[in-house]
């Protein structure tokens, strides 16, 4: 019997027989962070009910190449409905959109191209970008080092093994950097090998950068947009977070997600609000 993944479980969807492009789902505590469910599992999820949606038939497009995503309203653990449509069907690609509704409020909505990763296997990869340089995972700062309260706010971070770079986690002891750039290593603690429905997910799992700004307090995401350009490999996922502008209260972030292969699997920018604490 095949063993069944932490993950997979809690992205799960179920459609409805009786209504094409319905599906049932629930969201986990195990996925709360700060106030509400993790924004990146929300992405996966709706990346889930997507590939269910555009995966159909022989010629179905089962995998993230692009997904924008609009959060509308803070998600809380219990059942949600996905609501799947497909815009266009093409040879290469396909095009859908998805609704996480809960308690009859609309908690995210997005669209995305679905294409086959699979094809994208030994082709022509020309890039600048370079893996961010940091220690091995043993010797970078497991999250189970946080101080209590902070891990009382975030049982997400049980249901990853998320390691940091020392030089980027100043912020956790009174000295941020200044430099608003935090990166570190991500999987999963019971053995589940990435693939693209992870990669959604890891965009969105590092501590907000504006900590290394000096800046407590969660960012909720407004919008985020993830590109997933190849299948990863089996193994840690290196990921790097920056911002370059903090203004009125909102920044920017960009992710880079790179397999133990050193290749650049995902790209993602944010737009999030930050709550920056009254003095």
């Amino acid at each position: 019997m095949s063993q069944i993944y932490g993950f997979d479980r809690d992205t799960a969807v179920t459609p409805r027989p009786d209504a094409p492009g319905l599906h049932d789902a629930e969201l986990y505590e195990s996925w709360r962070i700060g106030m509400g469910i993790n924004g990146g599992l929300l992405l996966a999820l709706a990346g889930r009910a997507l590939a269910a949606e555009l995966g159909g038939g022989k010629d179905g497009h089962s995998d993230p190449f692009s997904i924008s995503a609009y959060y509308l309203s803070t998600s809380r653990p219990g059942p949600v409905t996905v609501r799947t449509e497909t815009l266009r069907r093409g040879r290469t690609v396909s095009t859908g959109t998805a609704s996480v509704v809960q308690d009859g409020e609309e908690r995210l909505r997005a669209i995305a191209t679905y294409g086959d990763l699979d094809g994208h296997a030994g082709g022509d990869v020309r890039t600048s970008a370079t893996p961010p340089d940091m220690p091995p995972p043993e010797s970078c700062v497991g999250t189970e080092l946080a101080p209590p309260e902070f891990l009382k706010d975030a049982p997400m971070l049980d249901s990853i093994e998320l390691r940091l770079d020392p030089g980027t986690v100043g912020w956790a002891v009174g000295a941020p950097t200044g430099r608003g750039r935090i990166q570190g290593w991500l999987r999963f603690p019971d053995g589940r090998e990435p693939d693209p429905l992870m990669l959604l997910l890891a965009v969105d799992t590092l501590p907000p950068v504006t900590f290394d700004l000096g800046i407590n307090g969660w960012a909720p995401t407004l919008e985020l947009t993830a590109h997933v350009r190849a299948k990863p490999a089996p193994g840690w996922l290196r990921i790097s977070h920056a911002t370059r502008n903090f203004a009125d209260g909102y920044m920017e972030e960009d992710a880079e997600v790179w397999d133990s292969t050193g290749r650049l699997v995902a790209q993602s920018r944010q737009l999030a609000r930050v709550r920056v604490p009254r003095p």
